[in-house]
């Protein structure tokens, strides 16, 4: 563990130049884009259904690629060009965006349409993200992929929240298809950005007679099992996952009904999240410097504990406000220290792979928890799931205590 703290001390901020600029804006444009999308289509969703299972199918259309494919995708993202296989699955986002917008705008969306669109974004969406992690230590020297990180998240953030949310219901009023069409030309605007990439094809080594993608899949799995760090990453975030499911679900009852807030309250609680994972993007590398990758994530994950205990407990909406933003700093935090701990760690012909091992695994967490908090706020109240997901917040710091030294 002494190296993995070590290498903190050399952090620095990434040029935009060489290949990151281009990388990033990609990434934010595509997230607009994405968070257009995301909040225009459960409003579809709600104005062709009444149905309440019909409408969540669709949000679990969104989930259900990861566990089928997730690990596929990562196993093709350490074969193949990273940055050949980006530019071709936005094209092809691109495209299916594009022609769902026709479809909307010419009355022929249904719910049947919508499960099939999520589920092959979905599906596109295991190769582009895993080929994009794979990808990033390519394009940005070692010590500053922290940095790089962080900064590629916080961008994404502030382009999902501050920047399409509030325009959604602008582009509705100009027509029902104007969002997902917006999309389309992220897409194809991220496609572009990221084709012009210059950087060379990855070099692999050959493979063995007779090698199957299970079989890389097999190989990934050993690996990220045998790292001690990277395996007690993998089960923290397994646990917090099911937590922030949880969260999730029961966060507009939570403020709603326990703290009878109103939607006024539900926004500000949301800004207030957002905020603070924007402010969390920017000191994420600080920290890393001081403490060091594994000790940024524990601690994140002590203050995050702490803010679902005082949300599940105390009954005041400026504390839920107040938790939510350093809910969101150390959340940011965890995920860009986390990532890039698993980009150094990893092997670079295996990086897609474990990716997509941890990503699936939060894929899975995320349902789960998110029934687990409905099944809890029934039969116990509106704020035991947020008591609930504290003490899966524990439990994950509990899993890493062993990595600190």
């Amino acid at each position: 563990m002494a190296a993995v703290q070590a290498v903190q001390g050399e952090e620095r901020a990434p040029a935009w130049r060489g290949g990151f600029g281009r990388l990033w804006s990609a990434a934010v444009v595509s997230k607009f884009g994405d968070s257009l999308r995301g909040a225009a289509m459960p409003l579809l969703a709600a104005s062709l259904t009444s149905d309440p299972v019909l409408v969540s199918l669709v949000t679990a259309c969104g989930f259900l690629p990861w566990l089928l494919f997730g690990l596929l995708g990562g196993a093709v993202a350490d074969r193949v060009d990273q940055r050949r296989a980006m530019w071709t699955v936005d094209l092809l986002r691109g495209v299916l965006m594009a022609a769902f917008a026709v479809a909307v705008a010419r009355g022929h969306a249904s719910i049947a349409l919508l499960v099939v669109v999520a589920f092959a974004l979905t599906t596109l969406q295991t190769l582009f993200d895993n080929a994009a992690t794979a990808l990033l230590p390519s394009l940005v020297p070692a010590p500053t992929l922290g940095t790089a990180n962080a900064r590629l998240m916080t961008g994404q953030m502030i382009a999902g929240t501050f920047l399409a949310a509030p325009l959604v219901p602008v582009l509705l009023i100009w027509g029902t298809s104007v969002p997902y069409a917006a999309d389309a030309v992220t897409y194809v605007l991220a496609a572009v950005l990221i084709a012009s990439l210059r950087t060379a094809a990855p070099e692999r080594e050959p493979r063995e007679a007779g090698a199957t993608l299970r079989g890389d899949i097999k190989e990934g799995l050993k690996t990220l099992w045998a790292d001690r760090p990277l395996r007690g990453l993998c089960i923290s975030a397994a646990l917090c996952n099911v937590g922030v499911g949880a969260l999730i679900a029961m966060l507009v009852l939570h403020l709603t009904g326990w703290l009878d807030a109103g939607h006024t309250g539900y926004v500000v609680a949301l800004t207030a999240y957002g905020v603070g994972s924007v402010i969390g993007g920017l000191v994420a590398g600080r920290l890393a410097r001081v403490l060091g990758r594994i000790r940024c994530v524990f601690l994140a994950g002590i203050v995050q504990s702490g803010c679902l205990l005082a949300m599940g407990l105390v009954r005041e909406l400026w504390v839920t406000v107040v938790a939510l933003a350093l809910f969101g700093l150390m959340g940011l935090v965890w995920n860009a220290n986390e990532v890039t701990l698993m980009q150094e760690r990893a092997p670079a012909k295996m990086l897609g792979r474990i990716s997509a091992a941890s990503r699936t695994l939060g894929a899975a967490g995320a349902p789960l928890g998110a029934l687990l908090g409905g099944l809890v706020a029934s039969a116990w109240g509106l704020n035991t799931p947020m008591l609930m997901a504290a003490g899966l917040f524990v439990l994950s710091v509990a899993s890493l205590a062993p990595l600190i030294n």
